[in-house]
């Protein structure tokens, strides 16, 4: 038992909590980090989510919050609930892994290069909309 703990510790251990001002509700926050963790592949069909009360201290979020979350992931097919149990991951996101790889390989360049996340994240943006 404490193995599967510290599984999700380690998983979970480096979420942000929620930040109340930036204009991104909450909720979206949580599932755009947990999207991220599939993404990562630190994720993966059949991981158990900490239940809604850890998920509530993580990160820092009212625990209706969490619920908003989970299912907004479920209505995507991402996570299923199963009662007594838990939340898992259940679905995986189709993303090209060689598309992340040159995401990443990009960031780093720019990182390299002296460029900060916003400035990075208005260029791509822009690049976004005139593609």
């Amino acid at each position: 038992m404490s193995e599967v703990k510290e599984e999700v510790r380690a998983i979970y251990s480096n979420f942000k909590k929620i930040d109340k001002h930036s204009g991104v509700p909450a909720y979206l926050q949580i599932v755009n980090q947990i999207k991220a963790k599939m993404i990562l592949g630190e994720l993966k069909v059949g991981s158990r989510l900490p239940g809604v009360r850890d998920l509530e201290r993580i990160f820092d979020v009212n625990v209706n919050t969490v619920l908003k979350a989970l299912e907004r992931l479920k209505f995507e097919g991402l996570v299923e609930s199963e009662h007594g149990v838990g939340y898992f991951i259940s679905g995986e996101l189709k993303i090209d892994k060689d598309v992340v790889g040159e995401l990443f390989r990009m960031v780093q360049k720019a990182k390299d290069s002296g460029i900060d996340m916003l400035t990075a994240l208005m260029i791509i943006e822009e690049v976004w909309k005139n593609v």
